[in-house]
């Protein structure tokens, strides 16, 4: 059994890090133990410029305050031209569609997701190689909005063959069987997708902390995930959408959706694979294949894990936030050497 893992260049291919003050106390958090994180755009207002890129990108920066990690940028999908893609494209990793109004400080994303309208901007990227990431949902029954999203995420598939489609924190093993299907389509997955269903969510007392969305669904769901997951599916890796809120905003009428897992994420994830017989999967997943789907090179890090008791800290608190993380109060069997 083992005692102890290393892990070469973690990645974080989904993150929030938000701004201002909670921007301060959690990018440390990531920082820390990845090598590099994919930053989500959905700021007020969303970053749609380049100079909003470049500023934000600065405070990320400033904020991180590890030399060794690297913040690979998204913009907030609208239709953008052909020469501003190509003003921007060595400053981003890929561009964030959100359905409008579908999560948080979504609003202004799109209110219709057709290849035709979308075309100009799809085809600019296309022809650039830039990624589309896309938050699939619906507006639909909150169980069913990412299987109704399929059909969606076929068409863009189908119109735009040489666009590389990455289908953010799935949830459901209708979202699983797709990645095969279509070469261009790949996909992240959370750490508490791997873990919980909407039982532990609403099942007995609700539970706000692993409030998130897309909602956690059924155990089948979960199932397939861990399986693809385990099995370093080469089309698949980790992005934990880890989102946070302020306390008072997760423990309130009103619950904020986003489930906080920066810091905890890798220990959870040594866990579940060493549970499973997959330990020596875990770099696929965590780094490898992110790597090569994005082809990107970031700053080389070791983290080393050991197989030790850690408790999960209540909360992280600094800057006048406070955020609750999963798990909190809980032991894990893996500490950060």
């Amino acid at each position: 059994m083992a005692t102890s893992l290393t892990l070469n260049t973690p990645l974080d291919m989904h993150l929030h890090l938000r701004d201002e003050a909670m921007l301060k106390l959690v990018a440390p958090l990531t920082a820390q133990t990845f090598s590099g994180a994919l930053v989500m755009p959905n700021l007020v207002p969303p970053v749609t410029t380049f100079e909003a890129l470049k500023a934000y990108e600065q405070r990320i920066l400033d904020a991180a305050s590890y030399e060794d990690f690297k913040p690979y940028m998204t913009l907030f999908f609208q239709q953008y031209d052909k020469a501003f893609l190509e003003k921007v494209k060595e400053h981003i990793i890929g561009i964030k569609l959100y359905p409008a109004g579908i999560t948080t400080n979504s609003e202004t994303g799109v209110s219709s997701i057709d290849s035709e309208t979308l075309r100009p901007t799809l085809e600019a990227m296309s022809d650039l190689g830039i990624p589309l990431c896309v938050h699939g949902e619906t507006n639909g029954f909150v169980m069913d909005r990412e299987k109704e999203f399929m059909p969606i995420y076929e068409s863009l598939a189908q119109n735009f063959p040489k666009l590389k489609i990455i289908m953010e924190h799935i949830t459901t093993k209708d979202a699983v069987e797709l990645l095969d299907k279509y070469e261009n389509l790949y996909a992240t997955i959370t750490v508490q997708h791997l873990l919980i269903t909407l039982d532990d969510v609403a099942g007995g007392m609700l539970q706000p902390h692993l409030f998130c969305k897309p909602i956690a669904k059924r155990y089948e769901d979960r199932d397939a995930l861990v399986k693809v997951a385990l099995n370093a599916h080469p089309k698949v890796m980790f992005g934990s959408d880890s989102a946070p809120h302020p306390k008072h905003k997760k423990e309130a009428c009103g619950c904020a959706a986003g489930v906080f897992t920066a810091p905890i994420a890798l220990q959870i994830l040594a866990g579940l694979f060493e549970t499973h017989g997959k330990l020596d999967n875990l770099q696929a997943f965590i780094s490898d294949n992110a790597l090569n789907i994005y082809g990107i090179t970031p700053p080389k890090k070791e983290i080393t894990l050991v197989k030790e008791p850690f408790l999960v800290p209540e909360n992280y608190s600094g800057e006048g936030e406070m955020v609750v993380p999963m798990y909190a109060g809980q032991t894990l069997s893996w500490s950060l050497a």
